[in-house]
């Protein structure tokens, strides 16, 4: 479209409407003509074809709250037909042209003749036709709200969901049904969006591209087709079940199979099982994310699997074999004579199942433990043991606060500044 267009063209009358239509009132005066003046209703028609074109520029323009104020104080600035004069009349342009050239207040002639006013002057439309000047000739207009035509089929969104599993089913994997409750793709039209036995056809208007292109003068234009919305397909006739949009709203049981060793918070990516795509698009993906419940004895550290075995003080010195659980049932695991407490003992193999194939380890943490209660016959065997040992646990120690520490039983030093029970 032209500068001369927008100061030139009544859009208003176009649409049949008055200067101050409501919003309401031009679509309603659009929609009836572009009902009458379709190509599809009037084929071969050239002069119904070149209306509809010039029905729906006017609405472009006047839809737009911001692009309807710029066309109007363009209007009120120059008035409509200010810039034409009678042929042979004298003034602005000379000559006797029958009208003003728009082209010479844009062009490169008319900055190479040194005129400053023709130069400011098209900056100025530049600002008010919202676009500015590319190259000093060119603006190009995108679609109202600032989006542009989508055109032809397009890939559906992504879809999230979650799966708690038990411990035991993370490491070993797990197939589960997974129940989600979205858009999908009509089962009626099969997403095609055409009543059954129909099918979408290409736009006429724009060709199947979507989108109109128009050069005009020292501007060019770009907008989304208004025939098909910026589809690039027409559809005659809409499927009753999704009323044209190829989609509906269904529950749907897909199967997820979980590898085993996944981790907790991991991500699982099924292709294809997300929301459906666009007017016979490719569905999106669908993102699992994985919680693993903790277990009553295993921990995990990466592919291996954790346990704290306790074991009696007389077990850690002389040494012992102890049987220990792993998940898929228990393996022996030798203590070797003075083994001390909190030492890790790995077993191979027995862990977690790796991404890379074979397992992880069983890593085995013992403890001594310490009984609360012992029995006349415990105790007495336990303190001839302590009468009987001679290695000091120690020697550090004992060496710094030298011989007096060991001079008293602790419980006589607790009135001078020890620890009792109690403190």
């Amino acid at each position: 479209m032209s500068a001369q267009d927008w100061v030139e063209k009544d859009f208003y009358a176009t649409l049949g409407v008055a200067k101050d239509a409501t919003p309401a009132d031009l679509k309603k005066a659009y929609r009836k003509l572009a009902h009458e003046l379709h190509p599809d209703k009037n084929p071969g028609n050239a002069a119904a074809e070149a209306r509809f074109k010039e029905v729906s520029e006017a609405y472009d323009v006047l839809s737009d709250a911001k692009t309807r104020a710029e066309y109007d104080e363009a209007r009120s600035l120059f008035g409509s037909g200010s810039f034409r004069r009678a042929s042979g009349s004298g003034g602005m342009g000379g000559g006797g042209a029958g009208a003003f050239d728009f082209s010479s207040m844009f062009g490169d002639g008319a900055q190479s003749s040194g005129s400053a006013g023709a130069g400011d002057l098209g900056d100025m439309f530049g600002g008010l036709f919202g676009g500015g000047r590319a190259g000093g000739r060119s603006f190009r207009q995108t679609s109202r709200a600032g989006q542009t035509g989508q055109r032809g089929p397009a890939r559906g969104q992504d879809a999230q969901a979650d799966v708690t599993l038990g411990f035991d089913e993370a490491v070993q994997g797990q197939t589960l049904p997974l129940r989600l409750s979205g858009p999908a793709a009509c089962d009626l039209c099969r997403g095609s969006g055409a009543a059954p036995g129909t099918a979408p056809h290409q736009c006429s208007v724009c060709g199947g591209s979507g989108y109109i292109s128009r050069n005009q003068g020292a501007f060019g234009f770009s907008e989304p087709c208004r025939a098909c919305q910026g589809t690039g397909q027409v559809i005659d006739t809409p499927c009753p079940r999704c009323q044209g949009t190829g989609v509906t709203t269904q529950v749907r049981t897909i199967t997820v199979r979980v590898p085993p060793g996944v981790r907790d918070g991991a991500k699982l990516k099924i292709a294809g099982k997300g929301q459906p795509g666009v007017r016979g698009g490719p569905a999106g993906d669908l993102f699992v994310t994985v919680h693993v419940l903790g277990h009553e004895l295993f921990g995990r550290s990466g592919d291996d699997l954790t346990l704290t075995a306790p074991i009696t003080f007389a077990e850690a010195a002389l040494g012992t074999t102890l049987r220990v659980p792993t998940l898929d049932g228990s393996v022996a695991l030798r203590i070797a004579p003075g083994t001390a407490s909190g030492r890790t003992l790995r077993v191979r193999g027995r862990g977690a199942p790796k991404r890379a194939g074979g397992n992880g380890d069983l890593l085995v943490t013992v403890e001594v433990a310490v009984p609360q209660n012992m029995s006349a016959a415990a105790r007495e065997a336990l303190e001839a043991f302590a009468l009987a040992q001679t290695d000091d646990p120690r020697p550090d120690i004992s060496a710094a606060v030298g011989p007096r520490a060991t001079a008293k039983p602790a419980a006589a030093d607790a009135g001078a500044g020890g620890l009792s029970d109690e403190a």
